[in-house]
C-alpha cells in the first residue's frame, strides 16, 4: 500500500469502528441483559453471545456498502468462517486468492463486560497486504480501535494508526456523543522509572490457571521489591477482560505492564487453548508499538503470529523500555521455572 492508500485505509477502519459502535448501542437499547448476554453459538475459539451477532451482521453491511471496491479484501473475525472457500470477501465472491489486502478484525473485544454493561468494549482492526496463510501480525500496516461505551458514558475514544510514522502519526480522538463534536486526544504511555504505586497485572481473568498465573505475578514482584515490604501495597492490579482495553490502559498512561500468559499456563496445565487471546484480539497492536510501547512475547522476542481465528496468542507488554529492562529477565526466568512444556 502507497502512503495515501493507508491513510485512506486508517481513515475507513475508523468509520467502520464508528458504525459497529453505533449499531450496537442503537440494538443495545430494544434488548435486555439476558438477550445481549445469551450464548447463541460456540466455535472453536470463544463463546458467541447475543450482543457479538449485532456486531458480526454491521459489519458485512458496511463492507458492502463503503469498502472500494478496488481494494479487494478477505476479512477474517472472531464468529466468520476460518479461510477457504467459505472465507468472506469483498466484493462478495472475490476468491481470497485474488484480494489485495487481509483485514482481521475484533467485532466486540470485551463482550463480557459490555453485555453487562461494566465496562466499554472495543473494535479491533487490523489491516495488511495479502499474503495468504502466510500473512501474519507483522505485515498489518493500519489499525484502529474505537470504543463501545456503556450505557450512561456520553465520551468515547478512538485510536489509529499507519506503521512507520511513530507517535506522532497516531491519531487519537474523543468524541462528545451529545453534541456530535471531536477532539483530539492527548495520550502517552507512562514514563515511571519503576513499577511502585502504579498498575501493573498479568491476565487471569478465568479460574483456569489463575493460580499458576497469580504465582508467577507474586514471585516477580517479591523480587523486585519484596513483598509486605512496605504498609502499603506498591503494586495495584486491575483486571479488565479486554485486550483492547488493556492496550487502551497502556496508552493512556495508566497501567505499566501487562501480560498474557494464558497459552502458556494452560498448555502447562494440559487444559484448553480456547480461553486464551487470539489473533484478532491483538488486531491493533501496532498502534502499541508506534507509541513506543515494549510490546512482545513473554519469552522474548517479536509477537508474530498468522491472522486467522485459532491462534494461541501469548504477550507482554511494557509502558516503556526501562521498564522492560527491569522485569523481562525475571519474567522469562519465571516461565522458563514454572512454563516449560
Amino acid at each position: 500500500m502507497s502512503q495515501w492508500d493507508a491513510e485512506k485505509a486508517r481513515r475507513l477502519l475508523c468509520a467502520l469502528g464508528d458504525h459497529i459502535r453505533g449499531e450496537v448501542m442503537r440494538r443495545r437499547a430494544t434488548l435486555t441483559t439476558e438477550e445481549l448476554a445469551g450464548v447463541v453459538a460456540h466455535t472453536e475459539a470463544d463463546a458467541i453471545y447475543g450482543i457479538d451477532r449485532i456486531s458480526e451482521s454491521a459489519i458485512g453491511e458496511w463492507f458492502r456498502r463503503s469498502w472500494p471496491s478496488a481494494w479487494p479484501v478477505e476479512l477474517v473475525m472472531e464468529g466468520g468462517p476460518e479461510g477457504g472457500a467459505g472465507a468472506l470477501t469483498f466484493p462478495d465472491g472475490t476468491p481470497p486468492s485474488a484480494t489485495l489486502l487481509k483485514a482481521i478484525i475484533d467485532p466486540v473485544d470485551g463482550t463480557r463486560g459490555i453485555m453487562y454493561d461494566k465496562r466499554p468494549a472495543w473494535v479491533l482492526a487490523g489491516l495488511a497486504p495479502q499474503k495468504g496463510v502466510r500473512t501474519g501480525l507483522r505485515d498489518i500496516g493500519v489499525a484502529a480501535m474505537t470504543e463501545i461505551p456503556v450505557m450512561k458514558q456520553t465520551r468515547v475514544d478512538q485510536i489509529s494508526t499507519v506503521r512507520g510514522k511513530g507517535r506522532t502519526g497516531i491519531v487519537a480522538q474523543r468524541l462528545d456523543l451529545d453534541s456530535g463534536r471531536c477532539a483530539p486526544l492527548a495520550l502517552a504511555p507512562s514514563r515511571a522509572t519503576d513499577f511502585r504505586h502504579g498498575f501493573a497485572a498479568l491476565v487471569r481473568f478465568f479460574p483456569e490457571g489463575k493460580a499458576l498465573t497469580a504465582k508467577i505475578e507474586e514471585e516477580l514482584w517479591d523480587e523486585l521489591y519484596g513483598l509486605g515490604s512496605t504498609r502499603a501495597p506498591l503494586i495495584f492490579d486491575d483486571q479488565y477482560i479486554s485486550t483492547g482495553g488493556q492496550f487502551y490502559e497502556l496508552l493512556a498512561g495508566r497501567d505499566r505492564m501487562l501480560g498474557d500468559l494464558r497459552p502458556l499456563v494452560l498448555r502447562k496445565l494440559g487444559l484448553e487453548q480456547s480461553l486464551t487471546c487470539h489473533p484478532y484480539d491483538v488486531a491493533a497492536a501496532l498502534i502499541l508499538e508506534e507509541a513506543g510501547i515494549v510490546f512482545e512475547h513473554p519469552e522474548g522476542g517479536p509477537v508474530d503470529v498468522p491472522l486467522d481465528t485459532l491462534s494461541p496468542v501469548a504477550w507482554i507488554g511494557f509502558a516503556n523500555p526501562g521498564l522492560a529492562d527491569q522485569a523481562r529477565p525475571i519474567v522469562h526466568r519465571l516461565i522458563a521455572e514454572y512454563l516449560s512444556p
